[in-house]
């Protein structure tokens, strides 16, 4: 059981709630998962936004070589002006025939640039933006070449100017990182990444695609697990997107097709025996108003609130008792909906009354289940079929503050998925991060550790960090 640190968005650091509330715990997936190392954001590159144009003519242009800095430039391409920098959000389901289609594309794509050599890496260092100038501002600027992110006319300037920072959004965006247009150390380490690699992840998870190639239903829910994110899907386009919290390395949420029956509205949560074990006992250890603070109350086995006082925090006594938080969507771990899944490993969709994580690169960070974000447009979605739940309906439900449960009228298949990379048919290409580790490219994958050079990438000597709290 963790607190659940709100994010300071001016450092950037995590710092744990000043009032001291839980608001960080989440079920468990019931069953063996594998045991990994926890590591934080800087052991693994993300992915959680959108595509690449593997196409130079898709690329920001840049001015034209030997140009002195501060010179006038004849510019071969609008940069304000061109539609095709940004990237745009997908109507195409993840999985569908078009993005398999798009995929054995982006394949042959990548075959073509490893056959040219693929990319070299860009030296780390210090951090690279608007203003820089260095050699290492020319080798980026080929490294994004090669990539299709920037216009082959940009030539080997050593300026970091405007050009090249949209080119920088562009690759950080395809890659999940936030599109700050400042390379530091997570971009370096995703630039650094072989074409070699990207190309095997491509044919990895092409075969996932075509695993789901059947009818998935007109109405379906799709929660890719590397990429942190759900999509609902309505007659073969994208309705709705979220981001999503998803499981941690060590609590990981699983690969599963089930269907989701009924909603809670307002509803209590009951702490799993492992988060008693692993989360809550420390907690109480650490401070004893742990629970009365965060409305956890303990129940005996025939239903009698038991004090905290009463249990040994010294033992796993505590095991022995049930858990339950009081309802409230600014206290309870659940926020104030509940979506019910039917599947073996006793996970299921919530809301969180942290919101901020939504706005993370990193959001490894529940036991298995999956906070959703919007999770009133996703309720509603979903109860589009029963009469009379509105929106309006929806918000009385919740404002109402009392347990109300809904069952929908036709249940509504969802696919967890664990797809890493893909391609849309507009030519974007999409990497995500290998977070559990099942892609089968042994340490290829960069890590934000890993010590980039001009040759490529170099892979980290085996190194973990220790995590800090996880929610």
């Amino acid at each position: 059981m963790t607190l659940y640190p709100r994010r300071d968005r001016t450092r950037g650091a995590r710092v744990a709630a000043p009032d001291g509330r839980l608001q960080g715990l989440e079920c468990n997936v019931a069953g063996s998962v594998r045991s990994l190392a926890f590591l934080d954001r800087r052991a693994f590159l993300t992915g959680a936004v959108s595509g690449l144009a593997v196409s130079a003519g898709a690329a920001v242009a840049a001015p034209g070589d030997g140009a002195p800095f501060g010179a006038p430039a004849e510019w071969r391409q609008g940069y304000e002006s061109s539609g095709r920098l940004s990237v745009p959000r997908s109507v195409t389901p993840i999985l569908s025939q078009q993005t398999v289609a798009a995929t054995e594309q982006a394949i042959g794509q990548y075959q073509a640039i490893a056959q040219r050599g693929g990319w070299q890496g860009v030296q780390g260092g210090a951090a690279l933006k608007v203003g820089s100038r260095s050699p290492a501002v020319q080798a980026l600027r080929q490294r994004l070449i090669a990539g299709g992110d920037l216009d082959a006319a940009a030539g080997g300037s050593q300026v970091f100017d405007s050009y090249v920072e949209a080119a920088v959004k562009r690759f950080q965006a395809r890659h999940g990182l936030s599109p700050t247009g400042v390379v530091a150390q997570q971009t370096f380490a995703a630039l650094n990444v072989p074409v070699g690699v990207r190309l095997r992840q491509l044919e990895t998870n092409l075969v996932r695609l075509r695993s789901y190639s059947g009818n998935l239903g007109a109405r379906h829910v799709t929660a890719n697990i590397p990429a942190a994110t759900v999509e609902t899907v309505e007659n073969g386009q994208v309705a709705t997107h979220h981001m999503a919290g998803v499981g941690k390395i060590d609590r990981q949420s699983p690969v599963m097709q089930a269907k989701v029956l009924d909603i809670n509205f307002n509803p209590f949560w009951t702490v799993p025996a492992s988060i008693i074990r692993k989360d809550l006992i420390p907690k109480m250890q650490a401070d004893p108003n742990y629970l009365t603070e965060n409305k956890i109350r303990i129940y005996n086995k025939s239903g009698q609130e038991v004090a905290p006082t009463q249990v040994n925090w010294n033992s796993m006594e505590a095991t022995n008792y049930m858990f339950r938080q009081d309802p409230g969507g600014d206290v309870n771990s659940l926020g104030f909906v509940r979506i019910n899944i039917a599947n073996p490993h006793g996970v299921y969709m919530h809301d969180t009354p942290s919101k901020g994580i939504f706005g993370d690169d990193f959001r490894f960070v529940s036991s298995g289940c999956m906070r959703v974000q919007n999770v009133r447009d996703y309720v509603a979605w979903l109860l589009k079929d029963n009469p009379g739940w509105d929106r309006d309906k929806i918000d009385a439900a919740i404002n109402s503050g009392q347990r109300v449960d809904v069952k929908l009228t036709q249940a509504v298949p969802v696919y967890w998925v664990y797809i890493t990379a893909w391609a849309t048919p507009d030519g974007l290409v999409q990497f995500r991060d290998d977070i559990y580790q099942r892609d089968g490219i042994s340490g290829a994958v960069a890590s934000a550790n890993a010590q980039p050079f001009s040759g490529g990438y170099r892979p980290p000597q085996g190194q973990a960090t220790q995590a800090a709290e996880d929610e």
